[in-house]
């Protein structure tokens, strides 16, 4: 198993918001050095896959890669999902929370955190 951490393949993009956001999440939790932000998808939702998004420890089958300063893992296979996804944080008055755009995505729901290839 690797410990290589990947910079200039990482399949997903952050905005500046997202960036700022994730790292005061990072801070308000007190995590230790070995969390990372997961990013991957999962069976569900209401078209078909959802996202996920959250700190966890590194697992079997993770590539690591470091986007903006932030250690994020993501399941080999996940990739294939998420190739060029952009993430952004989006504090306004209708919407408050992150934003999956993704490529990828044939359709998506309502919600913004669901969607089918």
């Amino acid at each position: 198993m690797s410990n290589a951490v990947e910079t200039a393949s990482a399949p997903v993009t952050f905005t500046d918001g997202a960036v700022k956001e994730l790292h005061k999440l990072k801070d308000q939790q007190e995590l230790s050095d070995d969390f990372g932000l997961r990013i991957g998808v999962e069976g569900g939702g209401c078209a078909g896959m959802n996202y996920i998004l959250g700190f966890d420890q590194k697992k079997d089958g993770d590539n690591e890669y470091d986007i903006e300063g932030i250690r994020v893992f993501m399941h080999k296979a996940h990739g294939l999902y998420l190739a060029g996804m952009q993430i952004d944080f989006q504090d306004g008055l209708n919407a408050r929370g992150f934003v999956f755009n993704n490529p990828n995505a044939a359709s998506t729901c309502g919600c913004g955190s669901s969607f089918s290839v």
